[in-house]
């Protein structure tokens, strides 16, 4: 379980990043994070639940959500689902944020979202197929597709609230991008407001505020992803790979794990391995 700042990476042919949501498989969360890219997850096959601030929304077939930059977000997964993930680095709408720093987009009318899905699913194939040529082509659909956001699916006035609150997650960037680093190591509040120029007390009071958590369990949930990864990934024990991702021992990181996932870390272990079998 995540939750973190994300640094968006495109294809290295591509000015965009698109792949299959790695929950396909259900019994999947991703915790609260954010990143400076734009985001459209859209639902092919069954249904994913998806939360967007203080929003919640239950995405089921040909349905999708855009995620704006430093919007903070989080994804639960019961159930298995396909689901394709585009992330547009934000530096490609520079051009075109007129008089404000940020620009925003929001669903429109059935029709018009009908558009962007199918926009969305021809990328992908095209994508996925890998044809000779196929670089032309996909570019082609994602202009498309950006020119569609630009002109039907902008918001035409962001709140300064809003506003106030991307700068706010601006500065927290780097502070998670550090933690993200160094979530191994003995990290606390203190020290990393220090190292960012910050006081102890505004540091906890913009987590707090603006993504909801206290800076310790944000610790633990980077510490819980890590680990989870090791152990679905390795056949490393448990007790080792709780002390290599910053846990006292393996009962507390048992503790943590069962607080995210309702079970055990070898029960969870056991499971996947029968169903990947």
């Amino acid at each position: 379980m995540e939750f973190r700042h994300e640094v968006v990476i495109p294809n290295e042919d591509l000015p965009f990043k698109m792949f299959i949501f790695e929950g396909k498989d259900g019994n999947y969360k991703v915790s609260t994070h954010w990143h400076q890219s734009v985001e459209i997850f859209l639902v092919t096959e069954g249904t994913i639940d998806f939360y967007i601030d203080s929003h919640y929304f239950s995405l089921k077939e040909h349905q999708f959500v855009i995620v704006n930059s430093n919007q903070v977000h989080s994804i639960d997964c019961p159930y298995s689902n396909n689901t394709i993930v585009l992330q547009i680095p934000v530096e490609t709408f520079q051009l075109y944020h007129r008089e404000t720093p940020y620009i925003s987009f929001i669903p429109q009318s059935q029709e018009k979202n009908r558009e962007l899905a199918a926009l969305v699913e021809q990328m992908y194939a095209t994508y996925d197929a890998k044809k000779y040529g196929y670089e032309l082509k996909v570019r082609s659909q994602f202009y498309e597709l950006l020119y569609l956001l630009l002109t039907s699916f902008r918001e035409e006035n962001l709140s300064e609230a809003a506003m106030l609150k991307k700068k706010h997650l601006d500065k927290l960037s780097g502070v998670t991008s550090y933690m993200r680093e160094h979530y191994r190591e003995e990290i606390s509040l203190e020290d990393v407001a220090s190292r960012f120029g910050f006081s102890s007390t505004y540091l906890s009071r913009i987590f707090a505020r603006y993504i909801q958590v206290n800076y310790r369990t944000y610790l633990t949930d980077l510490r819980v992803n890590g680990a989870v990864r090791e152990l679905l990934e390795t056949d490393h024990e448990i007790g080792d790979i709780a002390m290599s991702h910053g846990f006292a021992d393996s009962r507390a990181f048992a503790k943590a794990f069962r607080k995210r996932y309702h079970c055990l870390p070898s029960f969870y272990r056991k499971q996947k391995e029968l169903k990947n079998s």
